[in-house]
């Protein structure tokens, strides 16, 4: 099947009513917000920030990420972090709503993901942007995930220290399974 079938097969499986569907997104929210507040989550992100990786190192270790699909060994260590776990203990707990979750350092570099992410540094888009610079919960559009191969509203938060935003948490909520 082509990549424009694939689409077209998936466009048919989402449900009619969108109203309906951002009611359930907007009931999720509370417990969504809850892995930003973690304290394990914020002490990972607090550990990651206090080790001050360069630019030109988050960005090799982003172009390493990127040059191949395979399971690297540090993309394992991401994904098997204290962070990663600590995010799929919350996603059990979410039943299969969250297609994936991932938080981010104050650069944008990963913390721990519950998935590989088609990237490692996230610093220059909106799901970092906003929740880090603004710290304000970003609502993105919904769309076909290519990490996570499902149609996802991402939703963004800050992750806090104090009043203080050290990071960010995005979080991809699959339309499919609400």
């Amino acid at each position: 099947m082509s990549w424009f079938g694939l689409v077209v097969v998936l466009l048919a499986q989402m449900p009619a009513d969108g109203v309906a569907q951002m009611k359930k997104v907007d009931r999720l929210i509370p417990q969504l917000q809850q892995m930003a507040l973690d304290p394990r989550v914020i002490q990972a992100v607090r550990e990651q920030n206090a080790r001050r990786a360069s630019r030109a190192t988050i960005e090799e270790q982003d172009k390493a990420w990127m040059a191949t699909p395979a399971l690297t060994p540090f993309k394992e260590k991401v994904l098997s972090s204290p962070c990663s776990r600590v995010l799929n203990q919350h996603l059990k707990e979410l039943k299969g709503a969250v297609a994936e979750a991932f938080v981010m350092d104050n650069q944008g570099a990963l913390v721990g993901s519950t998935r590989r992410t088609s990237n490692y540094w996230q610093g220059d888009e909106a799901k970092f942007t906003e929740p880090f610079k603004n710290g304000t919960v970003l609502r993105e559009k919904p769309s076909f995930d290519e990490s996570s191969q499902s149609f996802v509203l991402q939703i963004s938060f800050p992750v806090r220290d104090g009043g203080r935003t050290i990071g960010a948490l995005s979080v991809g909520v699959s339309l499919l399974a609400l």
